[in-house]
């Protein structure tokens, strides 16, 4: 009977592993999801933070190009 016992709270073991098991593939799953998420999310900030500084520099140049006018005008 004792040996009964003995495979009955290794079965309960080896099942709660393999549950706990489970639920570690799951969030691991959830975690990938997001992760991939959130890189295709920095890309698209990334884009937009290029466009941005592109813009800023076409800005920054026509800036330069009104100063240089005001200055040949003035004298």
């Amino acid at each position: 009977m004792d040996n009964q016992t003995t495979l009955e709270k290794l079965s309960e073991k080896v099942s709660e592993i393999l549950r706990h098991h489970e639920a570690l593939k799951s969030e691991n799953e959830l975690l990938r999801n997001e992760l991939i998420t959130l890189k295709a999310e920095k890309e698209i900030k990334d884009q937009e933070i290029q466009r941005l500084s592109q813009e800023n520099a076409n800005k920054d140049l026509e800036i330069e190009e009104i100063v240089t006018k005001i200055e040949s005008i003035l004298g």
